[in-house]
């Protein structure tokens, strides 16, 4: 378990992450971090979530036309 402290950042509150936490996160400053809601509480990842479902449709997608594609990148 790692303790986070917030601050207050203007007229908002802001985590402060330890280093540990960012590298298990693998993410620095200025990267965008995601806040999920589960049944348990929150998850909080560097993965978007909605950007994986969008992918995961196109790859369905791109399967379902695969010889169509192939023949219009030639």
């Amino acid at each position: 378990m790692v303790a986070v402290k917030l601050r207050r950042v203007g007229n908002s509150l802001g985590a402060v992450l330890p280093k540990e936490a960012l590298a298990k996160l693998r993410v620095g400053d200025g990267d965008i971090i995601h806040l999920t809601e589960t049944p348990d509480g929150y998850r909080l990842t560097a993965h978007d979530p909605e950007f994986a479902r969008q992918m995961a449709l196109a790859e369905e997608g791109m399967r379902a036309y695969r010889n169509t594609l192939h023949v219009l990148a030639k």
